[in-house]
């Protein structure tokens, strides 16, 4: 029985319902065609055999504009000899501690890889020389640093650093690098004082990685970009990961990340204080990157060098001081001092 038939015979009631036919659409003759959408490109062929290796078959997702792949970070401990006698010494380092407050907290990992820098290229020469080693902080590791690293208090039970391995990687090093030196200063030199005696330069804060159009500054970000990951949080994987990041060329600058860092460890850097601001240029300094010293109630930043510096002060006395006369605090940081917990020359300047 159909539709039709069963809606009129069980429901002899209802009023039949004429049903217009459909009209046909029409089209004003003064309406635009519409236009013809064009078929997106038919995806590239890809043909590999059926026994092709991970590589190749890595390599044929590339070339499809579909696909981005990532490859598990592979260490390499050995770079090409080098040419000539010009070149920087460094040590990348890494720590993972039972915390973040340095003066409560203690180091249960520290990595070092120690290679030289070919100045003229900004590349790795020679051997890596690695060291990594666990130390028990006497005292449990809080739950949360054992689901971040997977360091147990299993894992560290009587273990130490050894201090004699340690020095002899450190002795003869000109830069000591670390992504967030701010973070790894202060505990390795609380734990090792010799650190205090070397130059330090930070692959977090002295490249600007959202000019070089990194969305994060984040080490895990940084690898990802260049198609890399690896089992972070460990100290001597994330060293791995950070030497992989600075060799690669910078994508809006001449040059590989660690000629930058390099150059950057040349020159102080300074802490520009903006001494009894008025209270309503709070947001200005804010928005320009200057954070609030709670203690010593203050906005400061940081800048790079001597133009920088120049344009802070001119910016300061237009912007946060509205012309008026005013004097800051500003304190030189060399290589030596920056990142530390030591402070740096200090003056005043007249604005």
């Amino acid at each position: 029985m159909s539709n039709d038939q069963l809606g009129f015979e069980f429901l002899p009631d209802l009023p039949t319902l004429a049903v217009e036919p459909k009209k046909k659409a029409t089209r004003s003759a003064k309406a635009p065609l519409p236009k013809p959408v064009a078929a997106p490109p038919a995806p590239t062929a890809i043909s590999v055999s059926a026994d092709a290796d991970p590589e190749t078959l890595a390599q044929a997702l590339e070339a499809h504009p579909d696909y981005r792949v990532q490859r598990r970070l592979k260490p390499r401990l050995q770079w090409p000899t080098a040419t000539t006698q010009a070149v920087t010494r460094i040590l990348v380092l890494d720590t993972e501690t039972t915390g973040l407050d340095q003066a409560k907290e203690s180091i249960i990992e520290l990595a070092l890889l120690r290679v030289d820098v070919d100045n003229a290229t900004g590349l790795p020469v020679g051997e890596v020389q690695v060291y990594d080693g666990l130390e028990d902080p006497g005292k449990p590791i809080p739950k949360e640093v054992v689901a971040i690293t997977g360091i147990t208090d299993a894992d560290v039970r009587g273990q130490r650093l050894d201090e004699a391995r340690v020095a002899a990687l450190l002795d003869g090093v000109d830069v000591v690098i670390a992504h967030n030196a701010g973070f790894d200063r202060p505990f390795v030199e609380s734990r090792l004082p010799q650190f205090s005696q070397v130059a330090w330069a930070c692959s977090f804060a002295d490249i600007d990685w959202k000019a070089q159009g990194r969305s994060s500054a984040k080490l895990e970000s940084l690898a990802q970009a260049l198609g890399l990951f690896y089992d972070a949080h460990r100290a001597e994987m994330d060293c791995h990961a950070l030497l992989a990041v600075l060799v690669a060329p910078l994508p809006e600058a001449p040059g590989t990340g660690l000629a930058h860092l390099l150059e950057a460890a040349r020159h102080p850097s300074y802490r520009v204080s903006a001494t009894n601001a008025p209270f309503d240029a709070k947001d200005k300094l804010k928005a320009r990157g200057y954070r609030w010293n709670a203690d010593q109630r203050v906005w400061h930043t940081r800048v790079g060098d001597d133009t920088a510096l120049q344009a802070e002060y001119a910016w300061l006395k237009e912007h946060a001081y509205n012309n008026r006369n005013a004097v800051v605090q500003v304190e030189k940081l060399d290589a030596l001092a920056k990142y530390s917990s030591r402070g740096g020359v200090v003056a005043h300047q007249q604005l």
